[in-house]
């Protein structure tokens, strides 16, 4: 179907900001079709899955009807549980935080009542709330409902499962005569249908229909993933699989910012693509990774049409889509020109309904992997080293070492000895196999050689990260560091450093060495022998649209 962006519905400015710094770029197909009709006074039957955007879609309209001068109830929103209850009064909240004088207020079960008769008592316009703690206020008269002019049903049939039909009968019987009922279900049973005859008027039934797609010759997996485990995890995988170029999706444009963040500071060439970046940003990247500098791309669904990469060999969905559709799109980007592909999806709590629901929608199935844990990481990693080590020894390459192996061995020490403490050095050099700390643990940071170092105390105004990319780590012996005058007050971020410099300059993440974010100005190591090369580029561009002062720094200790 088609989608529409938020700037078709003619929204108020606040709407609109509040929108914007939430990171979505279009409305998904339901909030398409609900969000005109609501602002317009209708009542709806909305038959949507669970992560479509309902809450946004009846949301936005009943915000932007709001009147702030008046400190009643005028919409009322009933959910089965209290976890939902407190989820969708936070979205409310973040859509409606530029509205002055607007309060909204959850209401549920096992918080105690006289906290929730408190704020009731001072005056609030939304009440998000369970049936039973609701009637519970109304036979109080806690909660009045005589200016209230929308009720919203959600997740009406399993309201329905757990019993509260009388609550919800009782409720919607006491608003005001000509109110909008908004009712939205995953499925239309006899039950809910009965309720819309009794207390709607004239409804509109809005269904999402869905194009016909087929899901191409993908390997499909899914991993169980909490949320604050997903950049550790997908860094796992990164490396356990040897990724090469993977395109990972997130719902948000504020998500993608954030996981490119995470992923450089974990020394992966990594860069992101959403619709508030300039085409001639957007054009780098995408030739970047194309020509196989970039790694890891992320973007949002909306960034990623048009994009014609053929050997894209791995799909992550960092977030579930919110809509079947999507997820077909995006896997399609894999497995291209007969090529073989895969599509990964990191699924937590209630995202393994919309799981189910994508695998009915695409006739697929979707078959869940253990998580990778950091033995898995380093029996990967050393397997890795001993391929190469036995290439070299299968040529005569390695034939021109053996004299200074021979110098170290002896009485004391073997040759297995003297390999044993050869391996050692590479695998630091390289970054300690396994070294990942787990999940929810502080991640290390990276320092010049790629190795990693313990996180500064907190309060510690610099950050520090090292790019990677294909081919040798610059190493601190062969570096020279560069200050540029910009910092943290301009905005700037390791990545944009590492972007501009490897955009303009033609070198690879991985020759570009430590970078410092400190308020007024930023540090950078490059190779000693194009550091000279790097200065006069650098001096003739700009980064977040400012002229780059960049020079050699002359403190050693990076200070000013």
């Amino acid at each position: 179907m088609l989608k529409k962006k938020f700037s078709d519905f003619n929204l108020s400015h606040e709407m609109n900001k509040a929108i914007a710094e939430m990171g979505f770029e279009e409305a998904t197909p339901i909030q398409s079709l609900a969000i005109g009709p609501v602002l317009a006074g209708a009542d709806i039957i909305g038959q949507a899955q669970t992560g479509t955007g309902k809450t946004a879609a009846f949301g936005i309209p009943i915000l932007e009807r709001i009147e702030p001068a008046l400190k009643k109830v005028q919409a009322l929103i009933l959910c089965p549980t209290r976890e939902l209850a407190v989820q969708i009064a936070g979205e409310l909240k973040l859509l409606g935080k530029h509205k002055k004088d607007l309060r909204i207020l959850p209401v549920y079960g096992g918080q105690p009542i006289e906290r929730q008769i408190a704020a009731l008592q001072r005056g609030v316009q939304v009440v998000v709330g369970t049936p039973g703690r609701v009637r519970d206020h109304m036979e109080r008269r806690t909660l009045q409902l005589d200016a209230a002019r929308t009720v919203v049903l959600d997740e009406a049939d399993e309201m329905l499962d757990m019993g509260f039909v009388d609550e919800m009968k009782f409720i919607l019987g006491a608003t005001p005569v000509g109110h909008q009922t908004l009712l939205f279900s995953a499925t239309m049973p006899k039950a809910i249908l009965s309720l819309s005859k009794a207390f709607q008027n004239k409804p509109e039934l809005l269904r999402v229909v869905h194009e016909e797609l087929t899901v191409p010759g993908v390997e499909q997996t899914y991993y169980e993933v909490k949320e604050f485990q997903k950049a550790e995890i997908l860094a796992r995988l990164i490396d356990i699989q040897d990724m090469k170029r993977a395109l990972v999706f997130c719902n948000t444009k504020i998500r993608v910012d954030e996981l490119v963040e995470k992923l450089q500071a974990r020394g992966y060439a990594a860069s992101g693509l959403h619709g508030d970046m300039k085409q001639m940003f957007r054009d780098r990247v995408m030739n970047q990774f194309r020509s196989g500098r970039l790694e890891i791309l992320v973007a949002t669904d909306v960034a990623a049409r048009g994009l014609d990469v053929d050997d894209i060999e791995v799909v992550v969905n960092y977030d579930v889509p919110r809509d079947e559709e999507y997820y077909v799109h995006r896997i399609g980007r894999t497995a291209r020109a007969g090529r073989s592909g895969r599509a990964l999806t990191f699924v937590g709590g209630r995202e393994l309904f919309k799981l189910a629901e994508i695998q009915r929608f695409a006739k697929t199935r979707i078959r869940r992997q253990r998580l990778p844990s950091t033995d898995d990481v380093e029996e990967i990693r050393n397997g890795a080293v001993l391929e190469k080590v036995r290439r070299i020894m299968e040529t005569e390459a390695g034939e021109k070492y053996a004299a200074l192996v021979e110098k170290l061995t002896g009485d004391d020490h073997s040759s297995l000895d003297v390999a044993a403490a050869l391996l050692k050095m590479i695998m630091e050099r390289d970054g300690k196999p396994g070294s990942s700390p787990a999940a929810g643990e502080p991640m290390p940071e990276a320092d010049a050689g790629g190795s990693a170092r313990t996180k500064g105390k907190p309060g510690k105004k610099k950050e520090r990260v090292a790019a990677a990319e294909p081919g040798p780590r610059l190493t601190a012996g062969e570096a020279t560091r560069l200050k540029i005058k910009l910092g943290k007050l301009q905005g700037v971020r390791p990545g944009d450093i590492v972007g501009a410099i490897t955009g303009e300059t033609g070198l690879t993440g991985r020759q570009i060495g430590a970078i410092e974010i400190h308020d007024g100005f930023s540090l950078v190591d490059v190779p000693a022998a194009l550091a000279a090369r790097v200065i006069e580029v650098m001096r003739r561009c700009q980064i977040k649209g400012h002229p780059v002062f960049i020079q050699p720094d002359k403190r050693k200790d990076g200070k000013k």
